[in-house]
């Protein structure tokens, strides 16, 4: 049987107003990158990583923990309004340009997501590969919050208005929560693409599959209060996560 070409791919740009450097500044005692970094290599069907960046310090912090960097994003694309789309697209076509590398599979890793848990990359390229109608594999979790109990509230009355409706309940924000139908919330845990969608346009395409994911996992770093919650978390010791090591 011929082993699937799954690439990994994990964006990091130098710049970051929220938390300055984030993607190499200390998490528990490791680069944020590397947490990403070894999810990617300890993954049984994952055959190549490689970090996006524009930045040559992260480029040799990613090194260091075994992502190849074999080339430097150019400065238009890494903007504080820079999407995923077009940071993969370069990268694709980069490699095939410059490589003839032409990946099956490519996975999107997150490195503001650090927690992950074992078994996370093999699940999502392993439903990938099961079900060849789908476009992608996106990591969700169920929310704190159920969505059809939240609101918006309209500038020139002031008066509140129902986020969503549902049919065959008239006011789902007044049911109770077991009347409402489940949802999910997507993160940053995992991504499992087709690379014609990516190539074509999309992040996702349209036929999407969920890979469910125990909310205890969710830790997205976007704040330096986002920061402290998650090493607290971490240091607790409670979530089968993969840890980074630094390679010779």
């Amino acid at each position: 049987m011929i082993k699937s070409e799954v690439l990994v791919i994990i964006p990091a740009r130098g710049g970051s107003k929220g938390i300055p450097r984030k993607n190499i500044r200390p998490f528990a005692g490791y680069p944020l990158i590397a947490y990403s970094i070894a999810a990617a290599l300890q993954a049984e069907t994952v055959t190549r990583v490689i970090v996006s960046t524009d930045d040559e310090e992260i480029a040799e912090t990613a090194r260091r923990f075994g992502a190849e960097t074999p080339f430097l994003r150019p400065a238009e694309l890494a903007g504080d309004r820079t999407t995923d789309l077009p940071v993969f697209q370069h990268a694709l076509t980069w490699l095939a340009e410059h490589e003839n590398y032409h990946p099956d599979i490519v996975v999107h890793l997150h490195a503001t997501t650090p927690v992950r848990p074992r078994g996370c990359v093999d699940n999502a390229v392993h439903l990938l590969l099961e079900h060849p109608e789908a476009d992608c594999v996106r990591g969700v979790v169920e929310p704190g919050q159920n969505p059809h109990k939240m609101w918006r509230i309209d500038r020139q009355t002031g008066r509140m208005i129902p986020l969503l409706t549902l049919p065959g309940i008239a006011e789902p924000y007044n049911a109770p929560r077991q009347a409402l139908p489940p949802v999910y919330l997507q993160t940053g845990h995992i991504n499992a693409i087709r690379p014609a969608a990516i190539l074509g346009g999309s992040m996702t395409g349209r036929v999407i599959l969920p890979l469910v994911i125990d909310a205890h996992y969710e830790v997205d770093l976007d704040t330096l209060a986002d920061w402290e919650h998650g090493q607290w978390l971490v240091a607790k010791g409670e979530l089968e996560m993969v840890w980074p090591e630094e390679k010779k």
